[in-house]
């Protein structure tokens, strides 16, 4: 009996350090993969949520400003009267919000 117990003994430390070793395999190949899609993805040039956040406000504010000043716009041709603003403008003003069209 004793013999048995000791067969399985050596046969469970056996296994026991062969899972070990896949374990350790196992977190060798996750860790080289994560480094290997870092650096992939690093080299393509991406912007960082920061940069990207900095650009929005960036086209925000530019936004707002050109609003305001299509309304100080519309305020001074209107103030300018109407023969004035067709016979000075050489082209029609664009519909509000659309920009002109080149050609």
């Amino acid at each position: 009996m004793q013999t048995e117990n000791r067969m399985f003994d050596d046969l469970v430390r056996v296994f026991n350090g062969a899972a070990g070793t896949i374990a350790g395999m196992t977190r060798e190949a996750q860790a080289g993969m994560h480094e290997r899609v870092k650096d992939w993805v690093g080299g393509m040039d991406f912007v960082s949520r920061d940069e990207f956040e900095a650009v929005k406000a960036m086209a925000i504010a530019a936004r707002d400003e050109n609003e305001a000043l299509r309304a100080r716009i519309a305020i001074l041709e209107a103030a300018a009267g109407p023969a004035e603003g067709a016979a000075g403008a050489p082209d029609a003003p664009f519909a509000e919000g659309a920009p002109p069209e080149h050609g």
